[in-house]
């Protein structure tokens, strides 16, 4: 079933990403960690649809927020992230997706992971975790190319600060001025020391490219970790959800 959705407010959060705050009457709520189809049509009939992660925690105001990162080739992301303007509508799907989720009953620690984009269906997550008031601990590790291209910036420092969720990140091309540690990627080392230990049994969530999905999930089983304690989401070059 297709629900239009109209753009309240937008919201840029790095140079390529901006995140779109959307009213949707009969929307129906969502979990956090599900996604929405967007569906755009051209005057002459053609349509193309993308998948975007939801990064909102559920509300009783029938709003969402989705965060577009714009693909120089993409179809859909250039429109989202540069004409559209508040006021305009937008066809929407959804909420989609059930298992990649998190539902504010539980408790054991999470551990999430995130690889650039990926971050979006995961801060929906914390942002969940403080609505609902939940003292499950939460930890975050963070690849992200550079400093410039963190999304929720200010936020994530907020939650740093606060010390409500331990937040790690890993820079694989820039690092920060003064930052202790060269550019790396995610390895075997930086799971041992960022993320839970196996005997706390924590669950994880997993998001991002696939190679880096797929390079996280192995070390962890590697450390020690069940692969039935890891929940994955992917995508691929197109930028949409797998």
């Amino acid at each position: 079933m297709w629900r239009v959705g109209t753009v309240l407010a937008l919201r840029d959060e790095t140079a390529s990403a901006r995140t779109l705050t959307l009213e949707v009457p009969d929307w129906p709520g969502h979990v956090a960690g599900q996604h929405v189809d967007v569906r755009l049509t051209a005057p002459d009939g053609y349509s193309a649809a993308r998948s975007y992660s939801i990064a909102s925690a559920p509300n009783p105001e029938k709003r969402l927020d989705i965060t577009v990162e714009r693909l120089p080739d993409g179809e859909v992301s250039p429109y989202l992230t540069q004409q559209l303007i508040v006021g305009d509508q937008l066809e929407l799907r959804g909420p989609i997706g059930g298992w990649f989720v998190w539902r504010p009953e539980q408790t054991e620690p999470i551990q999430l992971i995130a690889g650039g984009s990926g971050i979006v269906p995961l801060i929906a997550m914390i942002r969940s975790r403080a609505s609902a008031g939940s003292s499950a601990p939460f930890r975050l590790l963070y690849s992200v190319r550079e400093p410039a291209a963190v999304f929720y910036r200010e936020e994530l420092r907020t939650l740093t600060d606060r010390g409500t969720v331990r937040i790690t990140y890993a820079y694989t091309r820039n690092v920060p001025k003064d930052w202790p540690l060269p550019a790396r990627r995610i390895n075997a080392n930086l799971i041992a020391n960022a993320t839970w230990p196996s005997t706390l049994s924590p669950t994880f969530y997993i998001c991002g490219p696939t190679s880096f999905v797929e390079n996280a999930s192995g070390l962890l089983t590697v450390s020690g970790h069940s692969a039935q304690r890891i929940r994955t989401e992917r995508f691929g070059p197109t930028g949409d959800r797998r």
